[in-house]
């Protein structure tokens, strides 16, 4: 078994009051047995404005932001999958939403930049992302030392509305095992999150036969905005295993290596792909 903790918080314009926060919450993980644990997107920062990001970018592998990240892996001795951070971009005016993953050394071992920039306007609410982001360009999974070793996939809040992400994480070039767990560490919106969220994670953690933890933005934040929240940690047949549903919570649940192979075993859907994803339609 390996302990998962999501972590939900309602971030604010502090970046200071976040770190304590987070940190209060990766202990209260740590306490409760937690090995890999996650925090939400933008866990750091909910600022007043888009442009707010582009003032605590920090460069790859320096910073206060990072430096806590580093500080609390080495203290608790925790796998951290860092919701995400703004990092510096080549354009101009553009920040990169960051995901770390680090070990319990405090050492990144793997990083994502989100690919899917969110944008939505229904006349009462409207988002752009595209505003201060940098979309990345690489989809990204790593194995985590852990007893077992653990093979995550990594991804960000919109992009659980792209399954060919998932897919690509999952299988790859077809050389490797399928992911173990997805993160999702998201801050969707009241509105879509109603909507939307659960059913999508459900039918990622069914459709890839994996495990997903998704720590997340859950509340009314001091902008103004409201995130949906709704943290969860869901087994590969679509299970709802735990769930902060709204404020500062941290939901734990085991990764069990052997529902995963029972899983798979039973219902051997990934054997029975007949399209790759450059699959040509006519």
């Amino acid at each position: 078994m390996i302990r998962l903790a999501a972590i939900q918080m309602v971030s604010t314009p502090d970046v200071m009051r976040n770190l304590q926060q987070a940190g209060s919450l990766l202990e209260e993980a740590a306490r409760q047995g937690a090995e890999v644990a996650g925090l939400p997107e933008y866990f750091c920062l909910i600022g007043r404005r888009d442009e707010d990001k582009l003032a605590h970018a920090e460069l790859p592998g320096a910073g206060p932001i990072q430096n806590f990240l580093f500080e609390k892996a080495r203290q608790l001795g925790l796998w951290i999958i860092a919701g995400t951070i703004p990092v510096t971009a080549p354009q101009a005016g553009r920040v990169f939403n960051r995901s770390l993953l680090i070990n319990p050394r405090g050492e990144v071992c793997a990083h994502y930049d989100k690919l899917h920039l969110f944008r939505f306007d229904n006349g009462r609410e409207s988002y752009d992302e595209g505003r201060v982001l940098q979309e990345g360009a690489t989809a990204v999974a790593a194995t985590l030392e852990t007893l077992p070793a653990l093979r995550v996939g990594l991804s960000v809040c919109y992009d659980l509305r792209f399954p060919e992400l998932f897919r690509a994480l999952s299988f790859g070039d077809g050389s490797q095992a399928p992911c173990d767990l997805m993160a999702v560490p998201s801050a969707f919106t009241h509105t879509t999150g109603q909507a939307h969220w659960e059913v999508l994670l459900r039918a990622r953690a069914i459709e890839n036969q994996c495990y997903v933890m998704a720590p997340a933005q859950g509340g009314q934040h001091e902008n103004g905005r409201r995130t949906w929240g709704h943290t969860m940690v869901i087994d590969p047949w679509g299970e709802v295993l735990a769930r902060v549903e709204e404020g500062p919570g941290v939901a734990v649940a085991d990764l069990d290596p052997q529902r995963l192979a029972t899983v798979r075993q039973q219902l051997p859907a990934w054997r029975h792909r007949r399209l790759a994803a450059s699959a040509r339609v006519d």
